[in-house]
């Protein structure tokens, strides 16, 4: 996919995410989100605080970290968390026609919004489907990638399915399911698992 067309897929699902945040009650901002240890409000955080990041700020903040990203990442959301829903709202609705990133590929930007907005609303009972074609492509970037989220060894040795597009990797157990319920089992996010079954499931949960 290319650059351009990934940007209109990013953009589109920041619109969704900021309508959904938009109808959320006070209660549902404070419950806790599918990014372990993190609330709604601190993943809005951490979303509003990718999109607004540029390469030079990027390593000024890692290297405040101590080179750390899990404590770069937490400090981030942190910070952003202590910002009210509406501010978070608005600034992220500011960032759905910008193309600043962090220093990472176009890709990531799409997974980052599509696996945290479904951080939000799947914990909450809310139901959203991204596009087929960005989901596909989500799944085509992480499947050989061991970048942060470790997704190549998580899945490696499995034969993972999507029984709504066709859409197959691996050799191995299978593991199917909708193709958004595994984008999600591939960043590893147990939750996700109610929606797959197959006989490597055992052996994907065993590595969350």
């Amino acid at each position: 996919m290319k650059s351009q067309e990934t940007w209109k897929y990013i953009h589109s699902e920041r619109v969704q995410m900021a309508d959904t945040l938009d109808s959320l009650s006070a209660e549902q901002w404070g419950a806790a989100s599918w990014c372990e240890g993190w609330t709604v409000h601190e993943t809005v955080g951490h979303i509003v605080a990718a999109a607004e990041q540029t390469p030079l700020n990027f390593y000024k903040e890692l290297i405040s970290a101590g080179i750390k990203f899990n404590v770069f990442t937490e400090r981030g959301a942190a910070r952003l968390a202590r910002v009210s829903p509406d501010e978070l709202i608005r600034r992220l609705r500011a960032r759905t026609t910008t193309t600043n990133h962090p220093p990472a590929p176009v890709m990531a930007m799409l997974g980052e919004i599509v696996v945290h907005g479904d951080d939000i609303r799947r914990p909450l009972g809310l139901v959203h489907r991204s596009p087929e074609v960005a989901l596909v492509a989500v799944a085509d970037s992480w499947k050989n990638s061991n970048l942060l989220i470790g997704s190549k060894r998580r899945i490696s040795g499995l034969r993972l399915r999507a029984t709504d597009v066709a859409w197959v990797h691996g050799d191995g157990p299978e593991v199917s399911g909708p193709l958004q319920s595994l984008v999600l089992a591939m960043t590893g996010r147990k939750g996700s698992h109610q929606d797959l079954s197959g006989e490597g499931l055992s052996i994907l949960a065993s590595r969350i």
